[in-house]
């Protein structure tokens, strides 16, 4: 699958299809695409996933693109300003995306599901929410961010504290967690709420310059 990821404010990419080539994308996110292109919505995972995608903000169903025919293409975007970077499963592993942040996934035995948060504190301060998406195999994944992204590869035992709404994707190997900013003030008037989200290392972090509202993006559910 060959793609190109073009814009600046609110980046699109366009994926180019041979015949049996196939493509997950979040719902809504179908731009544009040719005559010879399919689609259909799908629940990865079986009736048996839909409850907790329905709880993770993203969803019950994701559109499924592919199609028969050679020189095929359809253009995704997420609907919202910001940019684009490619997750490849096979160098970073699978990859733990929170609510919004998901656009398309294309390659060999692929699992889109929806995992639990590995602790209680993040899973109801952290903001992301208990749910999150994880999507593993063989094959890639584009990651949408409000505004800009900013990556960091942590390495073993490394730790870095990042702002609600802030966390695009992470390695599903990374520990998350949450920790008090500490200090009344801080709380009521730093604009950061009571708790920032600690993400432990080893493994690949990528965060968005602009809040996510995971209130928003659960309403819409667009990537």
């Amino acid at each position: 699958m060959e793609f190109k990821i073009s814009g600046e404010i609110a980046q699109f990419v366009r994926l180019a299809f041979t015949p049996g080539d196939f493509v997950w994308a979040s719902k809504g996110s179908l731009m544009a695409y040719s005559h010879g292109i399919q689609w259909s919505l799908r629940l990865p995972g079986g009736l048996g996933g839909a409850l907790r995608r329905s709880l993770s903000g993203e969803g019950v169903a994701l559109t499924y693109i592919e199609t028969t025919e050679a020189d095929q293409y359809a253009l995704l975007a997420a609907n919202a300003p910001g940019h684009l970077e490619l997750w490849d499963l096979q160098t970073d592993g699978p990859v733990t995306t929170t609510r919004g942040s998901f656009l398309a996934a294309w390659g060999s035995d692929l699992d889109i599901t929806v995992t639990v948060a590995r602790r209680a504190g993040a899973a109801i301060f952290g903001g992301a929410g208990l749910f999150l998406q994880q999507i593993s195999g063989t094959g890639k994944v584009l990651v949408h961010a409000s505004g800009d992204f900013y990556e960091r590869r942590l390495a073993d035992g490394e730790e870095i504290l990042v702002s609600t709404g802030n966390l695009a994707a992470f390695s599903s190997q990374v520990d998350y967690d949450i920790q008090g900013v500490g200090g009344c003030r801080k709380m009521l008037f730093s604009g950061e709420g009571f708790f920032m989200t600690r993400l432990n290392g080893p493994g690949r972090v990528l965060l968005q310059t602009l809040k996510r509202n995971y209130a928003s993006s659960t309403a819409s559910s667009g990537g």
